[in-house]
Formats: C-alpha cells, sequence, structure tokens
C-alpha cells in the first residue's frame, strides 16, 4: 500500500490549466487517478496534514472513469484527460470539485450557486469563468494511469489527507464543514429565482 501512496503523490509533474489545454495534451485518453494541488487554499482548509510538492498542497483525488456499473449499464468512457479538462473548463453542475472549490471561494470571488435553465442544474453562472481564471492561477494537477482507479482511489482516501474528497472520507475532521456549506449553497440557490442559460 505505501508504494503505491507514494508513487502517486510523487508521479510526474504538477500540470497547469494552460499545460492542460495544450495541443498535443500531456494527459492520457485512458483510465487513472488525477491529484489536485493547491499553491492557495480554499477558505477554511488546513493543510498542515497535506502531502507538499512545490510549494503546492495535495487536497483532493479523482479518477475516471467510475467504477463500472452493476445493473448491466454500459460502463463510462471517460479518460483522465477528458475528466481533467472539465474540471479546468466545465461547471460546478457536472464536476464536483468546482463545486466545492466555489463553495469555499464563494465570499473571495464574489461567486454564487444558481439554478440555471430549466432549474433543475445548478452552477456559479457567470461565476464559473472566475472560478476557472482562479484554478488556472492556483490549481496544478499530476495523474497517474491505472486500469480500474476505483481500487487505487480507496487506497488514497484512506491513506492520505484529502480535505476536499468527500465520497469514502467519512473519518475526515473537514468533511461534515464541507458538506453543511455545500447544503447550505444548494438550499439558497433553491430559494432563488432561475437564471438563464
Amino acid at each position: 500500500m505505501v508504494s503505491d501512496l507514494e508513487d502517486f503523490v510523487a508521479a510526474g509533474a504538477l500540470l497547469s490549466r494552460d499545460e492542460v489545454m495544450a495541443r498535443p495534451c500531456p494527459l492520457p485518453a485512458s483510465s487513472g487517478v488525477y491529484g489536485w494541488w493547491f499553491d492557495e487554499l480554499p477558505s477554511r482548509i488546513v493543510a498542515d496534514g497535506c502531502r507538499q510538492r512545490a510549494s503546492h498542497a495535495l487536497l483532493y483525488v479523482g479518477i475516471s472513469p467510475q467504477r463500472p456499473p452493476k445493473n448491466g449499464r454500459p460502463p463510462s468512457r471517460q479518460t483522465v484527460r477528458s475528466r481533467v479538462m472539465y474540471h479546468f473548463r466545465g461547471n460546478a453542475e457536472g464536476s464536483t470539485l468546482r463545486l466545492t472549490l466555489g463553495v469555499l471561494l464563494s465570499e473571495r470571488l464574489g461567486l454564487e450557486l444558481r439554478r440555471v435553465g430549466s432549474g433543475t442544474r445548478r452552477t456559479f453562472s457567470a461565476g464559473e469563468s472566475v472560478l476557472s481564471e482562479w484554478m488556472a492561477a492556483h490549481a496544478r494537477v499530476s495523474f497517474i494511469e491505472h486500469p480500474e482507479p476505483w481500487l487505487l482511489e480507496e487506497e488514497l482516501i484512506a491513506g492520505l489527507d484529502l480535505p476536499l474528497n468527500l465520497d469514502q472520507n467519512n473519518v475526515h475532521p473537514f468533511r461534515p464543514v464541507l458538506s453543511g456549506l455545500r447544503s447550505a449553497a444548494k438550499k439558497r440557490a433553491a430559494e432563488l429565482p432561475v437564471l438563464p442559460r
């Protein structure tokens, strides 16, 4: 187990948004685990126990694709490349990382979670571009290819201090705080008028 943790923490370069969006993209179009590193901490985050590299703290890990469904549906076709690109330029509805960062940075960046379009989707609306700019300046990503990334993800969440991971991270002391902040933002969004897309 320790070798997998250490291999992941030390794997590859910490890539910026510009590097990820470059052609050719340095991320693989295959399955794996990716780590998000930050040189500026979102509000309320204490990174004392988090792994550090090049003045960045590892705060979150994600996988692509997800574990194949057991109900007979086809597995996801997402890759490390497609998923990381979405985190860098997508929106809070499709990225739990963006939702979490936006909630934690709402006061600092002037963001507010809102219902958009039909009212079933929640994003930071025009604030998504502000969040993307903050991530471009302060977030870096590393990755490791893995044929069954959900297995490595379980090991990493159990063995590392990852304050931004909610799933499988029930014992982390920041989890109830983060869950509460996200719930409050969703409740507030439900009370506000729906915005056009």
